[in-house]
C-alpha cells in the first residue's frame, strides 16, 4: 500500500488530495512540528537526509519532493487523467506550471514568511516582496482568467502544486486582492476529495 509521510500545516497535504483524487488506497504516517521552533521532527531523517515532508513509499519506490511525487502518482495511476497527454499542445504548459509552483511562485511567499522573524529589521526589503508578490500573483491571475482550472475546465496535476502557494497566500488574507484566485481556491475547497484529505490529514493551518 502506498505510505505518506505527511507533516502537519506542510506540503504534504496536497499529496493527500491528489490521492484522494486519484481515488487510490493509502495510509497516513503524521508527524508533527515542534511547537516552538515549528520545524520538522528529527524523524523524518531517518527516512529522507533532507528530514523533510513529504515523502511516498509505494512498494520499492520512495519519491520525495511535492512535484515528483504528484507527477509520479498521476504517471502511474492516473490512467490519463489529471495531465495532458505527452505529445499535446498543452503538454508543455502544463510542465511549467507544475515546477513554477514550487519554484517562482513561492518566492514571494518564502521571503515574506523568513523577514517577519526580523520585524522592523526587514522593514527595507518590504517594497521588493510585496512588488514579486504582486508580479507572481497577477501573473497566475491573469493565466487563469475565467477558466476552472489552471489547464483549462478539468482539474489537473498542475492544480495540486499550485494549490500551496495559493493556501499560503490566503492565510495572510492576500487573495482577497485577486478575486479570480480567491474563487478559484473556493472551488476547491469545495471539492470533495480536498475534504476528504483535510479529513485524514488533520488540523491544516498555514502559518500556525
Amino acid at each position: 500500500m502506498i505510505k505518506v509521510h505527511h507533516l502537519n500545516n506542510s506540503r504534504s497535504q496536497r499529496i493527500l488530495w491528489a490521492l484522494e483524487e486519484l481515488g487510490l488506497e493509502y495510509e497516513i504516517i503524521y508527524y508533527q512540528r515542534d511547537a516552538e521552533t515549528r520545524l520538522a521532527p528529527e524523524s523524518l531523517r531517518e527516512l529522507h537526509p533532507l528530514g523533510k515532508s513529504p515523502v511516498l513509499e509505494d512498494g520499492d519506490v520512495k519519491i520525495a519532493e511535492s512535484g515528483a511525487i504528484v507527477e509520479y502518482l498521476i504517471r502511474t495511476y492516473g490512467g490519463g487523467k489529471f495531465a495532458p497527454a505527452v505529445d499535446s499542445a498543452a503538454y508543455n504548459k502544463y510542465v511549467e506550471w507544475m515546477h513554477y509552483a514550487e519554484g517562482s511562485a513561492m518566492l514571494p511567499l518564502l521571503l515574506g514568511l523568513y523577514t517577519s522573524l526580523l520585524g522592523e529589521a526587514a522593514a527595507p526589503l518590504q517594497p521588493r516582496i510585496q512588488s514579486e508578490f504582486a508580479n507572481h500573483f497577477g501573473y497566475m491571475a491573469q493565466s487563469l482568467g475565467e477558466q476552472q482550472y489552471f489547464m483549462g475546465d478539468e482539474l489537473t496535476g498542475a492544480d495540486f502544486m499550485l494549490s500551496f502557494p495559493m493556501e499560503a497566500a490566503n492565510s495572510k488574507g492576500a487573495l482577497g486582492f485577486f478575486p479570480n484566485l480567491d474563487a478559484y481556491m473556493k472551488r476547491i475547497e469545495e471539492r470533495e476529495a480536498y475534504k476528504r484529505a483535510l479529513e485524514r490529514g488533520g488540523p491544516y493551518k498555514l502559518g500556525a
